[in-house]
């Protein structure tokens, strides 16, 4: 989780420079995602306690790391990418795991897709905007062309998804509907 949330951090500073994209989207857009699938995975395995336990643990590596390895202190946008990111990642994934949680015995699809959207977009304006807001970067175009793109990732992480649930068993003992 640590070191998804490293690459992101990392991959918002740099804008897609190709096909006219550059005010629209960033390379972070294509890797955070990942975090959502790793979340959704450990609350389908170990439930929603133990789940939360490794969102604060990522948030803390993630920190971390992002302060140390990733954040210029004289620079206030890299210092706003640091504490922004950290915000959006936990508020966003913790109510990932409260909408999941309550999902989780519907369809296979259902918690997953519906957990991930709605946290991508708790996610990227609290991002966007506690990074960007007022520095003159068009964040809310960057906003919604990340927002896109991980609407789109959600749907590709189902993938994985479905093909990992048959590989862990619920600790709960309970079954979702196949």
């Amino acid at each position: 989780m640590g070191v998804i949330i490293i690459i992101s951090n990392y991959l918002v500073q740099y804008p897609i420079n190709k096909f006219n994209l550059q005010d629209i989207l960033t390379y972070g857009a294509f890797s955070y995602p990942v975090t959502f699938l790793i979340t959704d995975l450990a609350n389908r395995r170990l439930g929603k306690k133990e789940a939360k336990k490794l969102v604060y643990v990522g948030f803390a590596i993630g920190i971390l790391l992002t302060t140390f390895v990733s954040t210029n202190f004289q620079d206030m946008i890299s210092i706003r990418i640091a504490l922004g990111s950290g915000t959006a990642f936990l508020v966003a994934q913790l109510v990932d795991i409260e909408i999941f949680q309550r999902l989780r015995y519907k369809v296979w699809f259902v918690a997953p897709i519906t957990s991930s959207i709605l946290g991508s977009i708790i996610d990227t304006f609290l991002f966007f905007s506690i990074a960007f807001l007022g520095t003159g970067i068009s964040w809310v175009t960057l906003a919604f062309g990340d927002l896109f793109v991980k609407f789109l990732m959600s749907v590709l992480m189902l993938i994985p998804f479905r093909l990992l649930i048959f590989k862990i068993k619920d600790l709960n003992g309970k079954k979702f509907i196949a």
